[in-house]
Formats: C-alpha cells, sequence, structure tokens
C-alpha cells in the first residue's frame, strides 16, 4: 500500500507546474554549475570498555571525493553526481575492527581489511523545482538517513524524488533496494530488501516547522516519525526553542520470529527545550520509550538476526542520543545541556558542547527498573581563512556507566574521538 501511494505522490510531484518556484529555469547548464570536492577525514574511535568487555579501537585516514553536476538547460533538465571513497587502516592493532566503531568491517579471517575503495554514481532529471534521483545516494531523511558518523558514510541504491514547488514545502518520495555498509566494499552488504520512504516538512512560519514521514522496510518493519520546532524569540539575541521528536516502530511477525524480538510495537519521543543567549545555550530535554518490544526504537546496523533494520545509522532524530541512544524499552531519560560559541570571545570557529544524560526505568529479559547516565563532551574548531580554511578538528569524548539490571542492553565505557576533516574545493 505505501508502495503505491509512493508512486501516487511521484507522478503529482513530476507533473507539478506551480509558478512559485522553478529551480530548472535558473539552469546555467550542465558543466556550468557542476562541483567536485575531495574531503581527507583522519578519524580515531577509542572505546575502553568496562564490565569485562573488550576494549575497541579504529584509526584511519579516509579520501572522499563527490562530483555534482549541474542540469542541462531546457524543460527537463538532466546531470549526474558521483562519489569514490578509499580508507586505509592505520590502527594494525588487535582491539580494531571492533563492531560498534565499523571502520573496517571483520571479514573472514578475523581480521578487519587493511583498506578498501569504492564508486557510487547516480543519474538525476529536474522538472521544475523537483528533482528525480536514481542510483547511489546518501539519504538525509528522518526515516533514512545515513551515517557519516564514522571513516566513511553509507549510501543507498534506489530512486529518491524532492520536490520543492511550493515555498517553505518540500517533499520526498523514494523506493531503494539496496545497501552499502560505510565499512564494507559492495552494495548489498545489509542484505536490505527494500524500502520505501514517503514524507515532508513544512514551514509554516519563520518560527513554526513540522515534518511528517514514513517509511517501510520490508519484510522487518514500518515505522512513522513527526516533528515540530518553534522558536520563541525574547530579545535580540535570546531566544527559546522548543523541539519535538517522536518515531512509531511496528515490527512484522516474520522479524519478529527472527529477531527473537519479545514484542512487535515501540513508541519513542523527546522534547527539548534550548534557551539561547548570547554566546551560551542551555538545554533541558525528556526522551520516553515504550512499547512491548525488547528491541526498544530499533534502527541502522546491517544484521537482521542481530536485531538491526538497516535504514541508516543517523536515523534517530532524538535528543538524547550521543554514545548511548536511551532507547531502550521502557527506557526514559533527562538532559541537561550547555553550548558554548566562542566566537564572541574573539575566537570564531571554537565551540564547545557539554551533556549529561540519565535514563533509567530500563527493562531487559532478566529484570526491570535499570539505569544508565552519560557525561558528554566535545570541543570543535573550523579553521575560517589561510590555507586551511574549513579545516575541522573534533575532540570528542563520552564516560557511559550502566548498571548491571541493563547489562543485556548496554555496556559501560569510557569512549574518545577524533576527527579531523579537511575539505577541498576543486572547482
Amino acid at each position: 500500500m505505501l508502495n503505491k501511494r509512493i508512486s501516487l505522490i511521484a507522478l503529482g510531484m513530476l507533473s507539478a507546474t506551480q509558478v512559485m518556484a522553478n529551480d530548472q529555469a535558473e539552469s546555467k547548464g550542465f558543466v556550468e554549475d557542476s562541483s567536485l570536492k575531495v574531503l581527507l577525514r583522519n578519524a580515531y574511535i577509542n572505546r575502553d570498555k568496562k564490565d569485562g568487555n573488550d576494549d575497541q579501537r579504529e584509526w584511519g585516514q579516509a579520501a572522499i571525493g563527490t562530483y555534482t553536476s549541474g542540469f542541462t538547460q531546457g524543460t527537463v533538465g538532466v546531470g549526474v553526481d558521483a562519489f569514490g571513497l578509499y580508507g586505509l587502516r592505520l590502527d594494525r592493532g588487535s582491539h580494531s575492527g571492533g563492531q560498534g566503531i565499523d571502520f573496517f568491517k571483520v571479514g573472514d579471517s578475523g581480521n578487519p581489511a587493511g583498506d578498501l575503495a569504492k564508486a557510487g554514481g547516480a543519474v538525476k532529471f529536474r522538472v521544475s523545482s523537483t528533482v528525480l534521483t536514481y542510483g547511489d545516494q546518501m539519504p538525509a531523511l528522518p526515516v533514512l538517513s545515513y551515517d557519516n558518523g564514522r571513516l566513511l558514510p553509507e549510501s543507498y541504491t534506489g530512486t529518491l524524488i524532492t520536490s520543492k514547488e511550493i515555498k517553505g514545502l518540500e517533499l520526498n518520495a523514494g523506493r531503494f533496494t539496496a545497501e552499502s555498509r560505510k565499512s564494507a566494499e559492495g552494495h548489498d552488504s545489509g542484505g536490505l530488501k527494500s524500502i520505501n520512504v514517503l514524507g515532508g516538512s513544512y514551514q509554516f512560519t519563520e518560527q513554526f516547522k513540522a515534518a511528517l514521514y514514513a517509511s517501510d522496510v520490508e519484510d522487518v518493519l514500518k515505522k512513522q516519525y513527526v516533528n515540530a520546532n518553534y522558536v520563541f524569540p525574547i530579545d535580540k539575541d535570546q531566544s527559546l526553542t522548543l523541539d519535538f521528536n517522536g518515531y512509531r516502530t511496528k515490527l512484522d511477525d516474520s522479524y519478529v520470529h527472527e529477531s527473537g524480538a519479545t514484542g512487535d510495537d515501540n513508541k519513542i519521543w523527546s522534547l527539548a527545550a534550548t534557551f539561547a543567549t548570547g554566546a551560551h545555550s542551555f538545554t533541558l530535554a525528556h526522551q520516553r520509550s515504550t512499547g512491548d518490544s525488547n528491541l526498544g526504537y530499533p534502527y541502522g546496523g546491517y544484521q537482521k538476526d542481530q536485531g538491526r533494520i538497516g535504514d541508516g545509522g543517523n536515523t534517530i532524530y532524538l535528543a538524547n542520543s550521543y554514545w548511548s541512544d536511551f532507547n531502550a524499552e521502557d527506557e526514559r531519560s533527562w538532559q541537561l545541556g550547555y553550548g558554548l560559541d566562542f566566537s564572541t570571545f574573539g575566537v570564531p570557529g571554537l565551540s564547545y558542547n557539554f551533556a549529561y544524560v540519565r535514563g533509567d526505568n530500563i527493562t531487559t529479559s532478566t529484570s526491570e527498573g535499570g539505569t544508565e547516565r552519560e557525561i558528554f563532551n566535545q570541543f570543535k574548531y573550523v579553521v575560517q581563512s589561510g590555507p586551511a580554511k574549513d579545516l575541522s578538528v573534533k575532540l570528542r569524548s563520552s564516560i557511559l556507566r550502566v548498571s548491571q539490571k541493563s547489562s543485556e542492553y548496554n555496556s559501560s565505557g569510557n569512549e574518545v574521538r577524533v576527527f579531523v576533516d579537511y575539505p577541498i574545493n576543486i572547482f
């Protein structure tokens, strides 16, 4: 049924001739609007696990090249997108290749690969302000969001239609039939049969925006997402932002049996209030998971028999997602957060973020009332000028402590991440 609705809406998008927006009329040409960029990334993650669990560590150097063409002129514009990825493993120690970090997939030999390379491409068509893209893509939607938080990004193969015919309104409809794991070569590393996505967002006023999306992962689950975001201006440099995000997932009966889940339903939502004043921001957030599935809120991953579903490693648009996602069965969590922009103090490009999150009421197959807590710190600096302009350095740490009652769901540890990204615009 969802597939049929996607087809009907896609047809409506392509036939739209709204005069409010017509990006195709502004096209300068296939070559004239094209760009080629290379991102050099050095990434390191170290997880010092507690309670007898094995430590994890990965370090790698990546080169991520992306080419984006313009559209040919005329009523129907045609273009292409392409990317090439290469990753080199720098850490050859015994703790590399850890699941969860996933820079380089562990092979049949029991060791991760020394390097990996892959490429992809897509063809795109534009009518007015509606674009149809077919091929290898990196979708960033609340119900299908690729993971770019490791050495190399994930990608998906399929069709996506994005329409912006009406100012403030964006509509998306798509179907993807293959997934490329971020740590492996090839285009079907996750066993994904298909995923259909449908939804959109609308900027009602300058202060208020909302979104509604749905997805159907074949033989796995159906998912719905809702968001409402409102910004209350207080003074020239003060504001209060309320951000609500919620997911509902319903597992297919066959997947419940295959994954060993105890139930098929989960609802999870978060409400965050952020007060910004000058260089400072203060956040208070609450997140709650309910339902009868011991998987809690399921997303991302690659192996279905491990309770993973293959809809992208960033498909968790929730407030309390750091190292832990605080998404266990019945879990309730609270966050206190703080942010600082150092540009006010004469250091543009430098920012700091802190968060303390505590979760309780966790249910596992053996216990109830489990807890976890995380202390998150991050410094980020982006070079503002000179030969290294736009080079960014991100230093991130998390201290995660999980109670014995919650050990089936998560494990304690200390994590450090260091990412150095240097984007180069070739043209």
